[in-house]
This record gives structure tokens, C-alpha cells and sequence, in this order.
């Protein structure tokens, strides 16, 4: 509390520049930018470095703020690497429904739209050059990375299940049990990205995505579009 009200006290005696603009001292100490520049430190840390190998000393150098702010906001490194992991589930989130209505999307949409927001988001790094690695985040290469994968998948599984509700209630489909069907789906899904990730050809890609979205609709009633 010390530390935020400090913070406050800090950007609030800042002056303002004539453009309206406070100087960058004054962002430093703003919290949420504070927050917002561990978390960028962080992921980009975590994805290059791994868990195990990223120190909060290492991500306080990499934001620029001290060691203390880092605990101060987020607690200790596993609860930084679980926000990290909520974030990266809201993105993907973000990916999945594009602003449309929950009831207007279907596996066939939905699934070619997380594999590209798999393919393309950089927390996909950390290739080591062998074939079984490709794809693989650093972060999963160790045990400690659960907190992330528990997260995200806990915000994806979530919306999975709002988003069954309200295209199976449009379309007239019953009979599913949603909060099953939802965390298999999460789970069919996150083997197929796998599978996408080390995929060597435009046409196996082409067909993991087509099966999976055949698996999904069969298993969740939805008829072919």
C-alpha cells in the first residue's frame, strides 16, 4: 500500500508537459503501467527463457522497476506466470469470437481461427531444433509452467461453455452435457494444435484442421455447414 500510495504521490506532484503529456518519470511509478510493463517483461522472458530460467531480478531489469514492485503487485513468480497465462487466454478468446455474437459462431469457424492465433502468437518460441520441440513454448519445457496453462485454460474453457450454450440453444440442439463437451473440446483442440505446430506441409495442416473441425461438430451435434 506504502509502495502505491508513493507511486500516486509521485505522478500526481509531476507536472504536466504543454502537450498534456506527464514526462516519463512520471509513467515509471503510474501502477498500471507498472504492472503493464512486468507482465510485457515477463511473457517476453518466460518465452525465450523459460520459467525456470527467468529470475524476478531478470524481468525487474527488463521492465525497469525494482524486484519489490514486481512482488508488490503480483505476489511471486508463479502468480505472475498463472496472470500471464489469464491474458493469454483472453487473447485467444479475443481471436475465437472477433466481436461476433456467441450464438452465430460454429467449429467451423471458430477452429481455423485458433490455429492461427497459435501459429502466429509469439509465446510460440523457444525451438530448440529437433522435431518433437517444434511449436512447443518454452514455458512448457518446464513442470513449474502450470500456473499458466491452468489459467488459460480455465478463461478458454470458460467461454467455450458460454459459447456451446448459445449456439446449441439456436440451433435447437439438447441432450449435450455443455460442461463436458467444453472441456474435451479444449482438449481435442489443444492436441491438434499440436499437431498443427509440428505439421510440415500446407496439406497436413489443411487436413488436421479439417478432422478436427468434422470431430467437434459430430461431437457436439452441430451439422455440417
Amino acid at each position: 500500500m506504502a509502495t502505491r500510495a508513493l507511486d500516486s504521490r509521485i505522478e500526481a506532484a509531476t507536472p504536466a508537459k504543454p502537450d498534456g503529456r506527464t514526462d516519463a518519470r512520471a509513467r515509471r511509478y503510474d501502477p498500471a503501467e507498472t504492472r503493464q510493463r512486468v507482465l510485457a517483461a515477463a511473457q517476453m522472458l518466460f518465452s525465450t527463457k523459460g520459467f525456470g530460467g527467468t529470475g524476478t531480478a531478470d524481468i525487474a531489469r527488463e521492465a525497469d522497476v525494482s524486484e519489490g514492485s514486481i512482488f508488490y503487485h503480483f505476489g511471486s513468480k508463479k502468480a505472475l506466470l498463472a496472470e500471464l497465462g489469464a491474458r493469454y487466454g483472453e487473447q485467444m478468446i479475443a481471436a475465437m469470437e472477433q466481436g461476433e455474437a456467441l450464438e452465430d459462431l460454429e467449429p467451423g469457424v471458430i477452429i481455423p481461427r485458433i490455429f492461427a492465433f497459435a501459429r502466429a502468437n509469439s509465446l510460440w518460441e523457444g525451438v530448440t531444433g529437433s522435431k518433437c520441440d517444434v511449436g512447443v513454448p518454452a514455458v512448457v519445457k518446464n513442470p513449474e509452467a502450470e500456473p499458466f496453462f491452468l489459467a488459460a485454460k480455465a478463461a478458454t474453457t470458460a467461454w467455450i461453455e458460454r459459447q456451446m450454450r448459445a449456439s446449441m440453444a439456436k440451433r435447437g440442439i439438447s441432450g449435450v452435457d455443455v460442461p463436458l463437451a467444453a472441456s474435451f473440446t479444449h482438449h481435442v483442440v489443444g492436441d491438434a494444435i499440436e499437431e498443427i505446430m509440428v505439421a510440415e506441409t500446407d496439406d497436413q495442416r489443411r487436413r488436421i484442421e479439417a478432422e478436427t473441425v468434422r470431430f467437434v461438430r459430430a461431437a457436439c451435434l452441430f451439422p455440417t455447414a
